[in-house]
């Protein structure tokens, strides 16, 4: 028997550190892919609200509201000046701001076109 050379158990806490750390980047990359989706959810919302507003220049405030609640977001602000709006809005963590503009009208109908 020798007792002096016992190597016994020298690698578990390798692996115990190993298991930690896995589970740590595990985590971090399911946040960072949740932040994500809330970041696209609500830019979605973000343009759909806007869009909405400037067909309906009259009571654009609630439709945008309307379009955000539609789509999982909560209207933050809502900024009107003419036929141009910007919007924010947030979904969980992630903001995101959307603008529209009124094309001039040529007939009945003005279409709405969003821009970044």
């Amino acid at each position: 028997m020798n007792v002096g050379n016992d190597d016994r158990g020298q690698l578990l806490p390798l692996v115990a550190l190993l298991v930690v750390m896995a589970l740590g980047l595990t985590a971090l990359i399911v946040e960072t892919a949740l932040l994500v989706g809330e970041r696209a959810m609500a830019q979605t919302a973000a343009d759909a609200a806007a869009l909405a507003s400037v067909v309906d220049p009259g009571d654009g405030r609630r439709r945008a509201g309307e379009m955000a609640a539609a789509n999982g977001a909560v209207l933050e602000s809502f900024r009107q000046l003419g036929t141009s709006v910007e919007v924010t809005v947030r979904v969980g963590r992630a903001r995101a701001i959307a603008r529209a503009v009124a094309a001039p009208c040529r007939g009945e109908r003005c279409r709405p076109y969003a821009y970044p």
